[in-house]
C-alpha cells in the first residue's frame, strides 16, 4: 500500500527551485523533506508527504483527519493482533 502522510513545515533549509527541502514535523518526528514539487508551501503549511517529497499541500483540518484515520487504522491493527 502507498501512503501520503500530512505533516507541518517547520522551516525552509534550501530555496532553490530544482533542490527545496524543508524540516516538516510529523507529530514529533521531524524530517527532511524535498519541497520541490509544492513550490507553493510556507513555513507552518501542511504538506503530503511520500517517499520523502512534498506532493501537496493541504489545510489543518485536512492534515487532522487523516492523522485520525492513521490512529485508527493502527487501533484497528493492535484489535487483530490481540484477537490472534
Amino acid at each position: 500500500m502507498c501512503l501520503a502522510v500530512p505533516g507541518r513545515v517547520l522551516n525552509l533549509i534550501d530555496e532553490n527551485p530544482l533542490t527545496r527541502r524543508g524540516r516538516v514535523d510529523f507529530r514529533g518526528i521531524i524530517k527532511e523533506v524535498n519541497l520541490a514539487f509544492v513550490p507553493e508551501a510556507q513555513i507552518g503549511n501542511y504538506v503530503l508527504v511520500h517517499v520523502g517529497f512534498g506532493i501537496s499541500v493541504i489545510d489543518e483540518a485536512e492534515a487532522m483527519r487523516v492523522f485520525e484515520y492513521l490512529q485508527k487504522m493502527g487501533e484497528l491493527e493492535e484489535l487483530r493482533q490481540s484477537e490472534s
